[in-house]
């Protein structure tokens, strides 16, 4: 019987079933597809950093050529306004710079560190049902050929993603109300990008009611998507990239970025409705990264939600493994941090999507080093320490009065 069960081979899979190998943990990672595989979700947080150097990956991500990424732009489409975001500049910022990636390349690294430090990984597995069984969890699941299989260990991670296996299983998925979204987007080279180091920033164009990302993903290639409202998606009765170059061409900033643009690789789109789990743990179990709760991308927040849930998770079950006394506060405690962590960036999403947010983050005052914080905030930075708590409860105060009476200019998006 294997100490740990991980469902799903992505970056929040990968990096438990790293971390709990090398602590000496009988592992068994079983990943649906067969990698490298194509996955959307190319940018990191600077605060990824400090667990690939714990993973010892960053010599093959050096070398694999990925962009640096040191800061973020955000764009009104009308071009009357713009933040350029340096992530060294934050005073509470404690790590300056992250990868743009390819996710396929990135995975696959990430999937074959997980296996060169013990974990055993098996691909073209196929989640079917779990059972917790008291002091240990049963999973059944069907292999590459077809063949059914029975498997045991001490603890299940389910790393599933927006699979959500056993959150499905167990009937747990809440939806977001506001948020159901839709994402086209593709692979493009010839886009205009920034000379220097700022070649490397993502680019967020805002519109009144959707955006625009482009992230650079290579030396030549960039990923350009579109986030919009199903409402409008399917009002449109459009096929998807169609819409996508209209709703384009009615920015001047998006069609100075992408007039020289050719689309390379397929044209793709994918439903973006954020939810969260009710519950994150059971009693050998515990869901990280989008199978705890997805959220809108604007903030590139996934893949370290990711790495950071699955790192707390394989620290939780080590933990559980070696003193067993007490597994219950343990699996509480990581649930509370990671619904503490999902709560701060879904409140981040829903403010974004509000005029007054876009009016004070666009227009950023040094009173009381409140732009500091949120540059923390934006580039990952969970540990609560209470010098930027208090600093982002103020300035969600602050987006509240603009609402009402303003405090900075208003903008226009037309």
């Amino acid at each position: 019987m294997n100490d740990a069960i991980i469902i799903g081979g992505g970056p929040g899979g990968s990096t438990s079933a790293s971390l709990l190998a090398a602590r000496g943990r009988s592992v068994l990672l079983l990943e649906r597809e067969r990698f490298p595989r194509f996955h959307i979700g190319e940018s990191l947080l600077p605060y990824n950093w400090p667990i690939f150097e714990e993973l010892g990956v960053l010599p093959a991500l050096e070398a694999a050529g990925f962009p640096k990424k040191t800061g973020a732009q955000f764009h009104l489409g009308n071009g009357r306004k713009s933040l350029k975001l340096v992530f060294r500049e934050g005073r509470f910022t404690e790590h300056p710079q992250t990868f743009q990636v390819e996710r396929s390349l990135f995975d696959h690294i990430l999937l074959k560190n997980a296996a060169a430090r013990g974990a055993e990984v098996r691909e073209g597995w196929q989640f079917q049902s779990f059972e917790q069984l008291g002091d240990r969890v049963r999973v059944m699941a069907r292999d590459a050929d077809g063949s059914s299989h029975t498997l045991e260990a001490r603890f299940l991670i389910d790393a599933s993603g927006r699979g959500n296996v056993t959150g499905n299983q167990e009937g747990l998925r809440v939806m977001h109300p506001n948020l159901k979204k839709i994402a086209l987007f593709g692979h493009y080279t010839g886009v205009a990008l920034d000379a220097g180091a700022k070649a490397g920033d993502t680019i967020i164009v805002r519109l009144a009611d959707k955006w625009f990302w482009l992230i650079p993903i290579s030396a030549t290639k960039v990923s350009v998507g579109c986030v919009l409202d199903v409402a409008e998606f399917s009002a449109a009765k459009t096929p998807p990239e169609e819409l996508f170059q209209r709703i384009l061409g009615t920015s001047p900033v998006l069609r100075e970025r992408m007039k020289d643009a050719q689309r390379v690789g397929e044209f793709h789109s994918t439903s973006d409705f954020s939810y969260h789990n009710s519950r994150l743990t059971g009693p050998r179990l515990l869901r990280v990264g989008d199978a705890a709760g997805f959220m809108d991308p604007i903030f590139s927040a996934g893949v370290f939600m990711s790495m950071f849930s699955g790192k707390l998770a394989a620290e939780t079950v080590d933990a559980c493994l070696r003193r067993p006394f007490g597994t219950s506060w343990r699996l509480a405690r990581y649930e509370r941090k990671t619904f503490s962590a999902l709560r701060f960036y879904w409140e981040m999403v829903e403010q974004y999507y509000t005029k007054p947010f876009m009016e004070l983050f666009l227009e950023p005052r040094e009173k009381w080093s409140i732009p500091a914080a949120v540059n923390a905030a934006l580039a990952g930075e969970l540990t609560g320490r209470w010098a930027i708590r208090w600093r982002m409860k103020l300035f969600f105060l602050l987006v509240k009065i603009q609402a009402r009476r303003p405090i900075v200019p208003r903008i226009r998006f037309d």
